[in-house]
């Protein structure tokens, strides 16, 4: 039996599993995911200042990998920890756990890296696999003369300033319209040794054009290797009249990324949101 004294000095084990929301201009980065050879990542960086807080190495999960250079709007994480491994000064605050938690993280982060907020989540909740729909939205500047102010969160396709495309909006959103639903997409997969499924469900596609800007937003339950960005390459051939409307089913049934368009580039693409 324990004594009282035991019982006195016993440290609280209670396993708290906590939710960041998170935005960040991913122009500097490495991508989301760790990686051996740099730790010029989000997650790395997520990891060291959470490993910190709580003095012993601390895992951080995403809801997904974005490339490098690629930014979000918000992306979803969580971490779990032992209550007794906060600072005692969290537990003595005035303020909640979490706004400190928020807090130590935006302190220790750089400026292009927030955490706009922190909530204390169910001990099942894991930021990936629990995602049921992900926005993603890409945006191309398609001006005469590009936007000096965005050229890091807007991409320009093709790359010669002095080269401007009259894309075929109708056009995009009818080849759109044919990858919406469930489908096979390995076309538009970048990983050639994919062994997982490539199966995903396209919920929405919606494309706008308004002021010499193109915004695509994009709506699914996943998304593979760079599967947007060829996703975009693609519509932006058929806009430019490079190939048809028409030819999405067959390159969707090819099961080959040589028959889908080209990659677009990082900077246009932003994790928008991801519902639970």
């Amino acid at each position: 039996f324990l004594s009282y004294s035991d019982i006195n000095t016993e440290k609280d084990t209670t396993m708290k599993n906590y939710k960041l929301i998170l935005q960040y201009d991913g122009t500097r980065y490495s991508g989301w995911q760790k990686q051996g050879n740099t730790d010029n990542t989000i997650q790395a960086k997520l990891e060291t200042i959470a490993s910190k807080l709580t003095g012993v190495p601390t895992d951080v999960n995403g809801s997904g990998r974005t490339d490098a250079g690629v930014h979000a709007f918000g992306q979803v994480a969580n971490f779990r920890c032992e209550e007794s491994a906060l600072p005692p000064r969290f537990l003595r605050s005035e303020e909640t756990v979490t706004d400190l938690i928020r807090d130590y993280f935006n302190n220790a982060l750089p400026m292009d890296v927030r955490v706009l907020s922190v909530s204390e989540a169910p001990a099942r909740f894991h930021a990936r696999l629990n995602a049921k729909e992900k926005h993603y939205r890409y945006v191309i500047d398609n001006a005469a003369v590009p936007d000096v102010f965005t050229r890091r969160y807007a991409a320009r396709i093709p790359t010669e300033q002095e080269v401007r495309v009259s894309y075929d909006i109708e056009a995009m959103q009818r080849a759109a319209n044919a990858l919406i639903g469930e489908h096979d997409f390995k076309s538009f997969c970048d990983n050639r040794h994919m062994k997982k499924s490539t199966v995903r469900s396209i919920h929405d596609i919606r494309i706008v054009l308004q002021d010499d800007r193109i915004t695509m937003d994009f709506y699914g339950n996943g998304f593979l290797y760079h599967m947007v960005r060829i996703l975009v390459g693609t519509l932006l051939e058929v806009g430019s009249r490079k190939r048809s409307a028409d030819d999405i089913p067959r390159i969707l049934q090819a099961l080959d990324r040589r028959e889908a368009g080209f990659t677009a580039p990082a900077q246009g693409l932003f994790l928008v949101e991801v519902t639970y």
